[in-house]
């Protein structure tokens, strides 16, 4: 059990340890940003049987609700005045196996008036308050990003939240070991970048997907992020926030590569096993580089020829850098055809572990993409030709072939091959079809049916294939099963809770983060989508369970994405 109440003396420590480590840095300037909206509180009377989206929607936005008790009719009422804004008709009964039950669904989409709202069902009751408003994702937008800043390692981080502070001093400080990469006693510089999810430890590959969700949803949705202030250190001068906390981990790609100039990349850097709950600061493991891999190092590459583009209008002289070290990287690769695994049979770390084929195709669409040098143009396509499937409906760190396609039919380049690009958005057509296919037969509205590690963020990882395809070929429903996905996420779901620590309803409170098993706060460190259940009905919000609680980088970047998205793309 957690304590409410710190020791006045360790506090005060921590206090000064933290600002010494901030006057290290440079100063972590102010953390009061946009005030967070509390997670809505279900009155006695508010009964969970009507399951939604607690943190409300748009005006113009799809909004569907799951009500898991016979009914027929409805009414959607205003908030305080209990005044009716409109009546409707359920649908249903619809059955469902995976969770064992038969509901109603509930369509109140033409409710568009700004305002606070509940839902009241006769026979069953009232729902908890929900919002309808332009801005009803900007605090969340802004939370689950400054997580991000939240893991950094390093560097001492802080932060407010609904009046708790967050915080811990600079940590793993220590230089990296050489010990498993043929250099006994040799150390090199590891500091930096963020901490991969409820561990303390960095990895190469994971870095990869999550900075390119990252960068496509700063591609696809500028008017939310460009100005998007996160009070966060100004690690980066002149770059926009949310540029400058991306940068934080390329900083860090950067000391992954050997220092040979060979253009290999170490695959990971981790200690032996995973610690216990503490502090990161508190953490004392030896941290080992591991072995370089041909996935790590076209993820790399990839990363690298991306950041050159983005960083160019505010960094000419650090994209060049960029771009040198893609260069450099995919040539070694090119000399080097063949699969090469990292070393790490003495670790139980996380492996990230898994065939570079789709690696190396996704780095060769982003050489081209920011050279316009026709061999990369060469390499992707005759990879690309040789796939049957050209999107895949289930994507991650495992499978990056989607971001390389994305990246080759958005580009605005010469030189493609008509056809082959007609083969990519009619199979990412295909694919989002199957998305919104899914999305109406669920009686939650879940964008997927299958379940793995990390449910949750597949759950927000399908919205950039739907808006890829919807920058391709406009479809409202691609928006509408976009909406139902993040309506998932924040409580339309069998256990009518928020799967994001701090932010609406009934969220997360233990989740696997080491962080918030340790620092003796009972609230935990807010924005982090945890992984949820491997079935519709097997996710545990407890700390122990990694594989259904724990949080990942990975998986906050396609939240992030999820929510610029929805913030914007908006419609019935």
């Amino acid at each position: 059990m957690k304590k409410n109440i710190k020791n006045r003396s360790i506090a005060i420590i921590n206090i000064l340890l933290v600002t010494l480590s901030c006057i290290l840095i440079g100063g972590c300037g102010s953390i009061s940003g946009p005030e967070p909206k509390k997670a809505p509180t279900a009155k006695p009377e508010a009964i969970e049987d009507i399951k939604l989206n607690s943190l409300g929607y748009l005006p113009a936005a799809q909004k569907k609700v799951t009500i898991i008790s016979k009914c027929s009719d409805f009414s959607v009422k205003k908030a305080g005045s209990n005044k009716v804004v409109y009546t409707g008709k359920v649908s249903g009964p619809f059955s469902q196996q995976d969770v064992g039950q038969t509901v109603w669904i509930a369509d109140f989409s033409e409710v568009n008036k700004p305002g606070k709202y509940y839902l009241d069902v006769p026979g069953i009751g009232k729902s908890y308050r929900f919002e309808i408003s332009d801005k009803v994702y900007d605090s969340a937008l802004y939370t689950a990003t400054r997580a991000f800043y939240m893991w950094r390692c390093g560097t001492a981080v802080e932060g407010d939240y609904n009046g708790i502070h967050f915080s811990h001093p600079a940590c793993h400080l220590n230089e990296g070991l050489l010990d498993y990469v043929g250099e006994p006693n040799g150390t090199k510089d590891g500091a930096g970048g963020w901490h991969d999810a409820g561990d303390y430890y960095k990895y190469t590959v994971n870095a990869g997907v999550t900075v390119a969700s990252l960068f496509w949803a700063w591609e696809h949705y500028p008017n939310k992020l460009k100005d998007l202030s996160l009070n966060i250190p100004d690690t980066a001068p002149g770059y926009p926030d949310f540029l400058k906390e991306i940068k934080w981990e390329i900083d860090w790609l950067f000391k992954m590569r050997y220092p040979d100039g060979s253009g290999r990349v170490y695959h990971k850097l981790s200690a032996l096993n995973f610690c216990s709950f503490v502090m990161p600061e508190r953490e004392r493991f030896k941290q080992y580089y591991v072995s370089w891999s041909s996935t790590g190092t076209a993820d790399f590459v990839a990363i690298m020829a991306m950041s050159a583009r983005v960083f160019k209008p505010y960094d000419a002289e650090y994209a060049q850098k960029c771009l040198d070290a893609a260069k450099l990287s995919y040539d070694f690769l090119t000399k080097n055809p063949g699969h090469k695994k990292a070393e790490q049979d003495a670790f139980k770390t996380g492996t990230y572990r898994s065939l570079d084929h789709d690696d190396r195709l996704w780095a060769a669409a982003e050489m081209w993409e920011t050279t316009g040098d026709a061999n990369y143009l060469k390499d992707f396509e005759t990879r690309a030709a040789k796939l049957d499937d050209k999107i895949s409906l289930y994507w991650d760190w495992s499978d990056v072939n989607n971001l390389g396609m994305f990246t080759y039919i958005s580009s605005s380049r010469g030189g493609k091959n008509n056809a082959l690009v007609e083969d990519i958005k009619k199979d990412l057509l295909a694919t989002a079809d199957k998305i919104v296919a899914k999305t109406k037969k669920d009686v939650y509205g879940r964008p997927i049916e299958k379940y793995n590690w990390g449910y949750n963020g597949t759950v927000a990882r399908e919205v950039i294939t739907l808006m890829m395809a919807n920058k391709i070929l406009p479809n409202p429903d691609y928006v509408n099963a976009a909406q139902s996905a993040v309506d998932h996420i924040f409580g339309r779901n069998y256990y009518c809770r928020s799967y994001v620590t701090g932010l609406g309803h009934n969220p997360p409170m233990k989740p696997h983060d080491r962080r918030c098993g340790a620092d003796k706060i009972d609230e935990p460190w807010p924005g982090y989508i945890v992984g949820g259940g491997h079935s519709a009905t097997d996710w545990q919000d407890i700390q122990s369970s990694a594989s259904t609680n724990e949080i990942a980088i990975n998986w906050q970047a396609a939240l992030v994405y999820a929510l610029a998205a929805v913030s914007e793309a908006q419609t019935k």
